[in-house]
């Protein structure tokens, strides 16, 4: 049997902590879920921030719930565009990564650290891990299909955890290269 799974695009998007929140929006302030996410508990909020670099800005989307870090995370060429250097990372793992500022209708805030270009990744629950045979942290590719751009993206790490509901992220350049439009089907090769 083929490990299919579901192939998501992760645009470029904010994580914020309470208190960010309430500089960037006002005291009190808290999330507007706009979409719920194929994640458990995650969803895409109404409220956007300005990511400012040297070289420029843009608008991006903050996803909910809060963190207990501020984390940015762009595509390459996002983070090119506004003159900011991500580091290809997994999600929470910010020690030594770049800053930004970002802009709030409410105020602003620096982070010291924090941008990132997420490293493709697949959640899994622990069920559909072991009927796929990959333990958490293991290193998969995933094989996609499209009408002339198929591709196989490599140095997928496989994230196992009962919060998760099984999906692969990549990002905006990733699916553009595959020429993904939305969310397809994959297969997990080991």
């Amino acid at each position: 049997m083929a490990n299919k799974v579901l192939v998501e695009t992760s645009a470029r998007h904010v994580h914020v902590t309470d208190s960010d929140l309430e500089v960037l929006f006002g005291k009190g302030h808290t999330l507007t879920n706009k979409k719920n996410l194929s994640q458990p508990g995650q969803f895409a909020c109404e409220e956007k921030v300005t990511v400012v670099g040297p070289k420029g800005q843009l608008k991006a989307s903050i996803l909910g719930p809060t963190r207990s870090q501020t984390q940015v995370e762009l595509s390459l060429t996002d983070a090119r565009t506004v003159g900011l250097i991500a580091q290809i990372r997994e999600s929470g793992d910010l020690k030594g990564t770049n800053g930004c500022k970002l802009v709030g209708p409410e105020g602003e805030i620096e982070i010291s650290e924090g941008v990132i270009a997420a490293k493709r990744h697949v959640h899994l629950d622990p069920k559909t891990a072991e009927e796929f045979g990959i333990e958490n942290g293991q290193i998969v590719s995933v094989k996609v299909e499209s009408e002339s751009r198929s591709l196989v993206f490599g140095d997928v790490v496989a994230r196992v955890s009962d919060k998760y509901a099984p999906a692969v992220h990549i990002d905006t350049d990733e699916a553009n290269a595959a020429g993904l439009a939305g969310a397809v089907e994959g297969e997990i090769i080991k």
